[in-house]
């Protein structure tokens, strides 16, 4: 039991900052949670659902509770889980598939003809030497 007066306040402090950071790490569990249960029943709400989760780890590394490498690590497994049951916790549509299909970019005599030739670069001086001191 602490005897001085300002330890007795940090105590106080570290009980309610205690309670405080549980609260954030469970929400944090529980949000993952609930993402896999809805993954492995078909993943109708995974895209918000992810977001959320995201939102929750975040909140947590601004917190302090978890360093930001391990939320990056969480995040990413979680996609690779997602992805491995065949949903996709982006959305609807990645940005793969809204890309429109790809042109044959082969160039042609044409465009070739056309491009400018590259000007050269001016030719570098030499640094000049400085003198050594004499001792």
């Amino acid at each position: 039991m602490p005897i001085i007066q300002s330890a007795k306040k940090r105590a106080r402090q570290a009980k309610v900052r205690e309670a405080r950071n549980k609260v954030t790490k469970k929400n944090m569990r529980s949000a993952i949670k609930e993402l896999m249960v809805d993954a492995k029943d078909g993943g109708k709400n995974a895209a918000e659902l992810f977001k959320k989760v995201q939102s929750t780890i975040d909140t947590a590394v601004k917190k302090n509770l978890i360093h930001k490498n391990a939320a990056a690590r969480k995040k990413s497994r979680l996609n690779a889980d997602l992805k491995k049951l065949k949903i996709n916790p982006q959305g609807s549509k990645s940005a793969k598939e809204k890309a429109a299909p790809k042109v044959d970019s082969k160039p042609t005599a044409k465009t070739t003809a056309k491009t400018p030739a590259k000007k050269k670069a001016a030719p570098k001086k030499a640094p000049s030497k400085k003198p050594t001191a004499k001792k």
